[in-house]
């Protein structure tokens, strides 16, 4: 693999220089805006001169709290030419949890939307920060974030003590291009760029440091693996703030100079209208969103011309992999696995592989990841076929988590290798398979049993619309296996029909023992489904709560 060893903001420089004409930046929902490359470099440059103006510096944190907003994208891309470190805020976070995250991270600012869905953002800034109400713009002195200075709002009102992102452009003529040219000097591809806090299952989410080189160059190896160039339009439904957003898609576009096409949020009509309405060639989703635009009633009616894309961020049901394939058009779809922590790409099916490994596994390493499978108790290295825990080592592993070097040493060994708690086995070729989380692995009676798998049999069921297989506690044989099912709609299923089918194909152990049907899943704002909390539901419902307090070694 050839690295591409320029920072984030020297790239974009090139890709402008190389493509001006060539469309960087199409929207098709709630924003009319739409930029080639040199217009939109142009515009990243002016939003950075505006940051200067501000009194940002290089190594100041701008957090950045939105869907997918342009405004999203120009903070990235500006703050990267100036040395800056975007901090991505989950958009599903209120107040407890991006206090805590403003005041982790340091952030001096945030740039934010007025809200989202039922979060108002400016309101909870106000409850953070009453002080905002008595100070001008830029001055803010937080009792409660005392690193945060400067507030901007992205939407058309405007607010008491912030700035509104239509007077920054004002703020970028008051600098010259010798102050911009000397900010940018000595900024190294690997500093910091990007902060990302990971959804933590528990306790408080952890901020991973990623590096301009992490990222742009984990770009690279995806867009590489599907193939793109300029010829490509990736739809990016899947959220900014998340490494699949960021990195498997923006990071990709421009490592190719291939067009970003984002929605605000997504929507499976919008995600149709856009991909037919642009002739996107290329989707990216995790596997709940390709299941709702697969269900939308209206699919037959949009024409598609869709080649490839990335499906991840959870295990892949391998029958909605060949849906996407069959009825999507998209036949050279890929999955990816990874984590934040690996920036995130590790391992990807090709667009080359035979379709029976792009719907059976995760792939293999990509070029200069080095990858291997480990007994999670003894650390010793395990050979084909054997179930252990997924390593990774090489450029796109973390810098580490900010301000926690104890939690950084228990997931980086002293060799550099990532252990990323993930339960895996990998084929003579290769190959790997996720198995599971070490975590949610069910041991019912001393027998090893992996949701996925059950999932996957699951899935083959005519009336099942999406399946979850989760672990409940049990007194006599210390775990259960709970299937939580949504049906597909006007379809009626039971709970001994849903165990006779396991029961006529897989053994006895791995039969559920309860089953609830659902209307939908727990859900992070990124579109990964928290096990942890359909167990706590699970666990209420069934009311398992003296057998969850059983203590085991």
């Amino acid at each position: 693999m050839e690295f591409i060893n320029q920072t984030i903001g020297d790239w974009m420089e090139h890709i402008a220089m190389q493509y001006p004409n060539q469309p960087a930046v199409i929207y098709t929902d709630k924003f009319d805006y739409t930029r080639t490359y040199k217009e939109f470099n142009d515009e990243c440059n002016r939003v950075a001169k505006a940051f200067l103006a501000l009194g940002i510096k290089r190594g100041d944190h701008i957090a950045v709290w939105a869907t997918n907003y342009p405004q999203w994208l120009l903070t990235l891309f500006a703050s990267a030419k100036i040395g800056a470190v975007l901090v991505t805020v989950n958009t599903s976070y209120k107040i407890h949890e991006v206090e805590y995250l403003l005041s982790h991270s340091d952030s001096k600012v945030l740039v934010m939307c007025d809200g989202y869905k039922d979060v108002n953002y400016v309101d909870i800034l106000y409850r953070l920060c009453p002080e905002l109400k008595q100070c001008e713009p830029g001055r803010l002195k937080s009792a409660r974030l005392p690193f945060l200075k400067t507030l901007i709002t992205i939407d058309e009102a405007t607010y008491k003590g912030m700035y509104n992102w239509k007077e920054l452009y004002p703020l970028a003529d008051t600098v010259s291009d010798s102050e911009f040219a000397t900010a940018k000097e000595g900024l190294s591809p690997h500093d910091v760029v990007n902060i990302q806090y990971t959804s933590g299952t528990t306790g408080f989410p952890k901020g991973v440091m990623l590096s301009h080189y992490n990222i742009i160059n984990n770009g690279k190896s995806i867009g590489d693996c599907m193939k793109f160039s300029p010829a490509d339009r990736l739809c990016i439904p899947v959220p900014f703030f998340h490494c699949f957003g960021l990195v498997l898609a923006v990071m990709a576009c421009i490592t190719h100079a291939s067009t970003m096409v984002p929605l605000d949020h997504y929507n499976p009509v919008k995600v149709l209208d856009a991909c037919a309405r642009v002739q996107c060639t290329a989707l990216h989703g995790v596997p709940t969103m390709f299941i709702g635009i697969l269900e939308d009633p209206d699919f037959e009616k949009y024409k598609l011309n869709l080649r490839t894309g990335i499906m991840a961020g959870s295990p892949c049901p391998i029958k909605i992999m060949q849906q996407v394939i069959e009825k999507m058009g998209a036949r050279d779809i890929t999955i990816t696995y990874g984590q934040t922590e690996a920036s995130p790409g590790c391992t990807q099916t090709t667009t080359d592989d035979p379709i029976e490994l792009r719907v059976n596994t995760v792939g293999r390493a990509l070029p200069a990841v080095e990858t291997k499978i480990v007994d999670p108790v003894t650390g010793e290295t395990l050979g084909p076929g054997q179930n252990g825990e997924f390593c990774a080592r090489g450029y796109n592993i973390m810098k580490g988590y900010y301000k926690m070097p104890e939690a950084t040493a228990q997931v980086i060994d002293k060799d550099g290798w990532l252990h990323t708690g993930d339960l895996a086995c990998v084929d003579e070729n290769g190959y790997y398979k996720i198995t599971g989380r070490i975590k949610d692995m069910i041991i019912r009676g001393g027998e090893n049993i992996y949701p996925k798998e059950i999932e996957d049999f699951l899935y083959t069921h005519p009336g099942i619309r999406d399946v979850q297989v989760i672990g409940v506690p049990s007194k006599i044989y210390g775990e259960e296996i709970m299937a939580c099912i949504i049906p597909k709609e006007g379809i009626i299923l039971t709970e001994e029909g849903i165990k006779d089918y396991v029961r006529a194909s897989m053994a006895k152990h791995k039969v559920p023992s309860y089953v609830q049907f659902m209307t939908a899943f727990p859900m992070t704002a990124s579109g990964k489904i928290q096990k942890y909390k359909l167990r706590e539901l699970a666990i209420d419902m069934l009311s398992l709560h003296s057998e969850s307090e059983i203590e085991t070694a």
